[in-house]
């Protein structure tokens, strides 16, 4: 095993797991609480560290279950997610610009509106970009229920987001 350091091994992963706290939790505020009660509870365990197999995979499965407590606890309402990941494009016209902002906002929403389960794989997949060996081992799945729920997960955001292109909400 190789020597973990928290500054170079664990506090680069925070924004990583913000994302999948806020993904959780869907309140910055939480998330970024999340977080901090995650980077404690590592530092507190650093005794284990060394038998630790994946330390990234480790603080990935202590954020998910913090942020999964806090939103039962608080039982959080829907809020609108920042696109952090989504770079700007100065090309097209403000109209354009304007259709692509609201076709994100719709994507997002469709997204918010899967099954926990889905929604998280979804998170970890398409955003994180795991491998599908690492999220079974996260949320305790096989590889091959990652994939079907990812699989539906994202024909459902397909199909819904077909109709209401299609017919407007």
């Amino acid at each position: 095993m190789q020597e973990i350091s928290f500054r170079n091994d664990i506090l680069p992963l925070k924004d990583k797991l913000f994302r999948l706290a806020l993904r959780i939790t869907l309140d910055s505020a939480e998330a970024e609480d999340v977080v901090q009660d995650t980077l404690i509870r590592v530092w507190n365990k650093r005794e284990e560290w060394p038998q630790i197999e994946s330390i990234e995979a480790y603080c990935l499965v202590v954020a998910k279950n913090l942020a999964i407590d806090r939103s039962q606890k608080k039982d959080s309402r829907h809020l609108e997610l920042g696109r952090d990941i989504e770079e700007e494009s100065d090309t097209g016209s403000p109209h354009d610009q304007f259709v692509h902002d609201e076709k994100m906002r719709l994507i997002d929403r469709l997204v918010d509106e899967l099954p926990e389960k889905q929604r998280l794989i979804m998170q970890l997949r398409d955003i994180e970009g795991e491998s599908y060996k690492k999220i079974a081992t996260l949320l305790n799945l096989t590889e091959d229920q990652v994939k079907v729920n990812l699989f539906r997960a994202r024909q459902k955001v397909k199909q819904r987001y077909l109709e209401i292109d299609e017919y407007g909400l």
